[in-house]
């Protein structure tokens, strides 16, 4: 996918310090209000790309961002979206989250579902705002979840 300078492809191996250093600069802000380290700055990112999860957003040369997705039977998993600090504010997210769509679509699946922590609030209203409704809200794994579905109309098989 491409659009202004701007590629979305599957994370390289020597993509993981990069990927990991994306994700810890952008889930920081949250370290004050949370506590303890979100799920996702504790991952295994070499792991992670080796299985064919992660894939990145790159601006040129210059890793912006990436989507950690999972094919399940029923739906895909959208386990993390992470931006660079510095390119925030751009739709980059949002960006990502529409890659997740088309993934979904593109293998036949009918809906995609994620999480995220009840503290980021922010989070929360993003996810609203692009068609993603509550289904849950409970402890996991040591984390306050609030789980989300985006059902998607007819799918379209590859």
């Amino acid at each position: 996918m491409a659009a202004s300078g701007m590629t979305i492809e599957p994370a390289r191996p020597e993509d993981a310090a990069a990927v990991a250093a994306c994700v810890n600069a952008a889930y920081a802000r949250y370290l004050p209000r949370m506590g303890s380290k979100p799920a996702p700055m504790l991952a295994d990112y070499p792991a992670e790309i080796a299985a064919g999860r992660v894939h990145v957003l790159r601006d040129g040369d210059a890793l912006v961002g990436l989507i950690v997705l999972i094919a399940e039977p029923d739906h895909l998993f959208i386990e993390n979206v992470a931006i660079d600090p510095a390119a925030q504010g751009r739709g980059l997210g949002r960006r990502l989250l529409d890659f997740a769509e088309s993934e979904a679509r593109r293998l036949g699946l009918p809906e995609l579902r994620l999480y995220t922590n009840e503290l980021m609030t922010e989070n929360l209203g993003l996810y609203a705002h692009l068609g993603y409704l509550e289904v849950d809200r409970r402890l996991d794994e040591g984390y306050r979840r609030v789980f989300m579905v985006k059902r998607l109309g007819a799918s379209r098989t590859a």
